[in-house]
């Protein structure tokens, strides 16, 4: 434990410094003590206790992080895996830099007495209105953040030294950038559990509503805590308010496929004429497949049974042990054989197919090695939600990548599977602040009632993955990003080049997409020799795809000259607004025409029609 208790110094220090330089900016501005408000500035002894207490609150961090046989609680992904990066941020701390502490203290100095003029306070005193911050965050939004002006300078005063110490790390001399985007990320994750926000005495909207309920909030929120360390999750939302087939994942059909690793599931056509080449979609096995069916009004698949699809989606197995030799050539093998049983099933020649996230990396990787088998004509379209394929610019993820992160995940892959909760912190993690942090405060410390919000429920129903799959996947794409070098990776018996995939794709992409970054899925449209349609949509990985034509909601750019790159497309491009869903059933359209009769296997369970139970099937229940 010695290495992590001198990381946990180390953050220590930083937050000492940070409430140091902030009382010596005010002593030097108004004596020991603001008129009306003894003890706001903090004297060398309560500095001291302050980062005695933050020592502490680490301690109990690391220690509610690790169980006796050093496996980390999904809970915390591993706040351990961060301690190489934290002593490298206490060392780029501009608040032990004895010129950076003057300039600091003298912009303190300018920023309180800004603040507090507008008090009527101070030598400028008079001047701007309480309400107008130097600095604004949606986490001090709440009017009580400026009612006084304590508050007012903690926040403020946090805001600045937060800025300052992620401008050091940016001006940090002899770092590679990958090491340095390292060090921004764990930078701002430790900053962010540093806000003033997150803790009882320093948050006034949490003090008033302790002293409205007398302290019932804390208790609350303290009974949450305890049980989500138990289950190893935190929680974001009611999940007693959903249940699958009731009111999330409710669109009819049937599971009429099934192999060890997943269901098929064929929903039942909603107008008496359907398109004749059918549609299988391949959600990411990472989460379960209804974020495209969460309820009638957001659901992807039930809009595309409207429209006149045959739709067919894949429903993934949660990994147990009995996947412990499941490998990426696995999961390519099972897209060719759904590809296989729908055409078999209803006897046509082609599909049309959709790859989420993952499962879209993987379609790529399938339809090259159908292209060099001469089977590439067995899918007439691919459709890519926010897929990637180089892995340059992979986003925050790749901060998940090096040789400590891998063993870490290698050590807790018990039984041959990764516990899907890991996945999740690690999600959370990278929005830290909303996915993390607001939910403690609200949840926790002002013991606010959890929504009923099926977004997040899905967000929460964690899936397991298979450790071999998982490894290689982050170690060869992610990592070594060996996907795009041809024929260096082979899978099922045959190597892997994307340029020969001439199959006609639409690509879908997120503008704010933090997950698979709009620049990363850019490179799969140059790497595919067929034509392609890029899309880029409004928000990011979820609601970027989940964007029915019906609520009205964000809007998609669409360039139909010849960009060379992401820039050229953006200057380009033509805003339209509202979902792409529409520009995207137009184009499916294009590709195959011709409608039939919704008529005998089009109609799952009808006549002899032999299936294997109601849509949503068995696998998507499994933990």
């Amino acid at each position: 434990m010695a290495k992590q208790d001198d990381s946990s110094q180390d953050v220590a220090n930083i937050f000492t410094e940070m409430l140091r330089i902030q009382g010596e900016v005010a002593r030097q501005a108004f004596g020991t003590a603001l008129p009306g408000y003894d003890g706001l500035v903090p004297d060398q002894e309560q500095i001291d206790e302050w980062g005695k207490s933050t020592l502490r609150i680490q301690k109990m961090w690391l220690d509610a992080g690790g169980r006796e046989d050093d496996s980390p609680l999904p809970l915390m992904a591993d706040p351990a895996s961060w301690f190489d990066t934290m002593q490298k941020l206490a060392q780029a701390n501009p608040l032990l830099d004895p010129d950076r502490q003057q300039a600091m203290m003298a912009e303190g100095l300018e920023l309180w007495e800004r603040v507090l003029g507008g008090y009527g306070i101070g030598p400028k005193a008079g001047g701007e209105e309480p309400s107008e911050l130097p600095r604004k965050d949606r986490r001090f939004a709440d009017p009580a953040w400026r009612e006084q002006p304590v508050y007012a300078l903690m926040h403020q005063t946090y805001l600045l030294l937060a800025e300052r110490i992620q401008q050091a790390v940016d001006g940090l001399q002899g770092m590679e950038e990958e090491e340095r985007e390292q060090l921004r990320f764990a930078t701002r994750s430790v900053l962010e559990a540093m806000s003033p926000a997150n803790f009882p005495l320093t948050n006034p909207v949490v003090l008033e509503r302790t002293l409205d309920t007398q302290g019932r909030n804390l208790v609350t929120g303290m009974e949450r805590l305890a049980g989500d360390i138990e289950r190893g999750q935190l929680t974001h939302t009611d999940s007693s308010a959903f249940t699958l087939g009731k009111n999330i994942a409710v669109t009819p059909g049937k599971v009429v496929h099934e192999t060890p690793m997943y269901q098929l599931i064929q929903y039942s056509p909603a107008t008496d004429e359907v398109y004749q080449t059918p549609l299988v979609i391949f959600p990411p096995w990472i989460n379960r497949f209804y974020i495209l069916d969460l309820n009638p009004k957001k659901s992807f698949v039930r809009w595309a049974v409207e429209q006149g699809l045959t739709v067919f989606m894949v429903s993934w197995k949660s990994a147990d042990e009995s996947m412990a030799d499941v490998e990426w050539d696995d999961y390519i093998r099972a897209q060719i054989d759904a590809i296989d049983h729908v055409r078999a099933r209803l006897k046509v020649p082609a599909v049309h197919t959709i790859g989420y996230c993952v499962a879209g990396t993987t379609l790529a990787a399938t339809l090259a090695i159908l292209a060099r088998r001469g089977e590439a004509d067995k899918v007439a379209s691919a459709t890519f939600f926010t897929a990637q394929v180089d892995f340059e610019q992979a986003g925050e993820l790749k901060h998940f990548v090096d040789d400590t992160k891998l063993e870490m995940i290698r050590q807790a892959s018990q039984g041959g599977y990764l516990d899907g909760r890991y996945m999740a912190a690690t999600f959370n993690l990278l929005r830290g602040s909303d996915l993390i942090w607001n939910t403690m405060v609200q949840h926790y410390l002002l013991g606010e009632d959890y929504p009923a919000f099926d977004l997040l429920h899905w967000n929460g129903d964690v899936t397991n993955l298979p450790a071999k799959w998982h490894s290689q996947y982050l170690r060869d794409l992610y990592r070594d990003n060996r996907l795009v070098v041809p024929d260096a990776l082979v899978a099922d018996g045959t190597s892997i080049d994307l340029n020969l995939i001439e199959t006609p794709a639409y690509v879908q992409a997120g503008r704010e997409d933090h997950i698979a970054p709009p620049e990363s899925v850019w490179k799969l449209g140059q790497v595919l020799n067929g034509p392609v349609r890029f899309v880029l949509a409004g928000s990011g990985h979820i609601a970027g795809v989940v964007n029915p034509p019906g609520s009205g909601k964000y809007q998609y750019w669409i360039n139909d000259g010849e960009p060379g790159s992401l820039d050229e497309f953006r200057e380009g491009a033509v805003e339209h607004p509202g979902s792409w869903w529409t520009d995207w059933i137009a184009w499916i359209e294009q590709q195959a025409p011709k409608r039939i009769k919704a008529t005998g296997k089009r109609k799952p369970g009808s006549g002899r029609d032999k299936v294997i139970e109601d849509a949503p099937g068995r696998y998507v229940a499994t933990r």
